[in-house]
């Protein structure tokens, strides 16, 4: 391990050439979830099986916290962190009482923090920039098991859009240059437990869902200019999920989460449906084809989660009523789904859900909502991260860093498990052939 925070020994002819196949590929991993918001990953020279020393090309040790995804454009790796610089004691807690750290006077929080954003080589793993965006005191508070860095940033291959919550919006060049910045206000989340909405990047157009207990908006922005296009106030409270581009055989549409799911005309801002989707939890993001769009809630304890198969081209309130079947822009719906945190994944003509505690798999038939299976993976931990598929398999690791392959169809078949030593929360980035898995402790470069 060398001191510069990484390893990798490579042959200078094989760097060269690597870095030409690399910048020459148009699929980059630019944004949460993948260039098509789906975690499907369709290149081929992806990496078969790793571990502690096997398949590991470089780490690299992870200052501060975050549970923002990595995104890479071409040999460029980006990662935000946030780096608590001072932290006030706390005060002993009593049973019942609200967590969070303590305020002064004004209301501010106690505690420095600096939020950085880092550039790495994809090849070396060596930084070549790191910029403070922000330093001082955290504007709202925080759940204990969260981070002030959840929301993964975007990229166009001009420039990064890195967003920090109630922290601020920060455009940098690829260079590494603070082209713009911009503060949305900061507003109380529910129980304090902060944010975790990422922003969506189409046509040089910037959206951000900024849901919370005071006064939640969707905004969109010029990507070039920071400058303010349109403006939606939302009937909202605090959600986590982040907005999706849905391309559909109808009509371009901005789809939002939240207890009530909402679809936007990306260019006006005009809603052109609504569905109350009800759960406990709005953190999975939805997943489409062309004629449909699937989205749900997560459920938590013994409140359901829920699902929903929405049509393309479906226009005005579709929320079915009570005991009803449903309506007509709707396909079918499940009010008692296993629907968890990772966000669901279509792949193949199934669709497959993930829990968020204890590896429960459940494959549904997206024509009907049927389920085709639902089962276990054993000793599969707390699951946070969106699973994915490559070359007919479906991967996905639990926070203790296994990872479990199931052969994709519709038999339940559990190929192989790979681990690595640290924790996970963020979901895997793929490029041409390599992965980059974010953990706690480090970032991890998988490559044959």
């Amino acid at each position: 391990m060398e001191n510069n925070k990484c390893f990798w020994a490579p042959r200078p002819v094989a760097l060269f050439a690597l870095a030409a196949v690399i910048t020459s590929c148009a699929d980059n991993w630019n944004q949460f979830r993948g260039p098509d918001q789906d975690m499907v990953v369709r290149v081929k020279k992806l990496p078969a099986e790793w571990g502690e020393g096997n398949n590991v090309a470089w780490t690299y040790d992870i200052e501060g916290e975050g549970w923002s995804s990595p995104v890479v454009w071409g040999h460029r790796v980006f990662i935000t962190a946030d780096i608590p610089e001072e932290i006030t004691p706390r005060p002993e807690q009593r049973a019942g009482q609200p967590a969070g750290p303590p305020q002064d006077d004004r209301g501010f929080m106690q505690d420095i923090y600096r939020w950085e954003v880092i550039c790495l080589d994809l090849i070396t793993g060596k930084e070549i920039w790191k910029k403070v965006a922000r330093r001082g005191n955290p504007r709202v508070s925080k759940n204990p098991a969260t981070t002030y860095a959840s929301e993964t940033p975007v990229t166009d291959g001009k420039r990064l859009y890195a967003y920090f919550g109630m922290h601020g919006l920060f455009c940098y060049d690829m260079d590494g240059k603070l082209l713009w910045e911009k503060d949305l206000g900061a507003f109380e989340t529910q129980n304090g437990w902060g944010t975790g909405s990422s922003p969506v990047l189409h046509k040089g157009v910037l959206y951000v869902q900024v849901d919370n207990e005071e006064q939640s908006f969707l905004v969109a922005l010029d990507a070039a200019t920071g400058d303010e296009k349109w403006r939606s106030d939302r009937r909202e409270k605090t959600s986590y999920s982040t907005p999706f581009i849905w391309e559909n055989s109808m009509r371009t549409e901005l789809v939002t989460g939240g207890e009530t799911a909402r679809s936007y005309d990306p260019e006006t801002g005009k809603i052109l449906w609504e569905l109350f989707m009800a759960g406990r939890y709005s953190i999975p993001s939805p997943v489409a084809d062309k004629e449909y769009l699937y989205l749900g809630n997560a459920g938590f304890r013994n409140i359901p989660g829920t699902l929903f198969a929405v049509k393309a081209g479906a226009e005005g309130d579709l929320t079915p009523g009570e005991g009803s079947e449903a309506g007509p822009g709707i396909l079918w719906f499940n009010l008692d789904a296993p629907t968890g945190n990772p966000s669901p994944l279509l792949y193949d003509g199934l669709l497959y859900m993930l829990s968020s505690r204890g590896g429960e798999v459940s494959c549904i038939d997206p024509a009907t909502g049927a389920f085709v299976y639902r089962e276990k993976v054993e000793d599969a931990g707390a699951c946070w991260a969106s699973p994915w598929a490559h070359d007919g398999k479906i991967y996905f690791y639990d926070e203790k860093g296994m990872t479990s392959v199931l052969q994709a169809g519709k038999e339940f078949e559990v190929l192989a498990r790979y681990s690595l030593d640290d924790r996970f929360w963020a979901s895997v980035a793929a490029t041409p052939d390599a992965y980059i898995f974010r953990g706690v402790e480090r970032l991890y470069c998988i490559r044959e």
